[in-house]
């Protein structure tokens, strides 16, 4: 998540105070990333360090005090593309669940199966958490519905994509090892044919 430019939208949407801009980050996106007022003052140091913003009244050392902030015109051309600009899915941060399934199935001694089931069950506690969050949604309220849905999507596809990965398991157990390759040939005593007796008689007899 940029925090960066989900301030610069609010700010093209209306000048702002530093705590207005976190009231109003909170209530776009339901409150399902709260901003605490640091990261937000620290934010708007930067963007008026860049120049994509600059203060008008209250002290310019201290972004947490009485003051509006708008966008400048750089600042305006950065939020007009980041709106027309695709966000990569690459961007959008590593997946610890991800990471650590992959991990557990090469290292020795995880339970893997015990592994799957847990989060299994994490997962349909929030899923169940976030429907009935989104059914008690106002209607009305938009961004919240927006967003709880997205977090409901993406909860119901780890489900499935851990059911993929217990699947995939399971065939990987039943599969045969692989045959060793043969390496070169040695010979041993068991490889040595055995002379037949007619041979012993003869050296025997000579």
């Amino acid at each position: 998540m940029s925090v960066k430019h989900a301030l610069l939208a609010l700010l093209s949407w209306r000048p702002s105070t530093t705590y207005q801009l976190r009231k109003d980050f909170d209530a776009s996106t339901g409150q399902a990333w709260p901003l605490n007022i640091g990261q937000v003052s620290t934010t708007l140091q930067r963007l008026e360090r860049d120049g994509l913003v600059v203060r008008e009244g209250g002290p310019s050392d201290d972004p947490s005090a009485p003051g509006q902030w708008r966008l400048t015109d750089a600042g305006r051309e950065e939020v007009a593309a980041w709106w027309r600009r695709p966000v990569p899915r690459a961007d959008r941060g590593r997946d610890e669940l991800v990471i650590k399934l992959a991990l557990a199935a090469v290292v020795p001694g995880v339970d893997v199966a015990d592994l799957v089931q847990r989060q299994r069950s994490a997962i349909q506690r929030t899923l169940h958490d976030l429907t009935r969050l989104r059914r008690d949604t106002d209607p009305e309220d938009l961004p919240a519905r927006l967003v709880l849905s997205n977090h409901i999507f993406a909860a119901e596809a780890d489900l499935r994509w851990l059911d993929e990965v217990e699947e995939t398991l399971l065939r990987a157990r039943r599969r045969p090892s692989p045959a060793r390759r043969p390496g070169k040939a040695t010979r041993s005593t068991q490889d040595t044919p055995a002379e037949s007796t007619e041979e012993v008689s003869t050296r025997s007899t000579a």
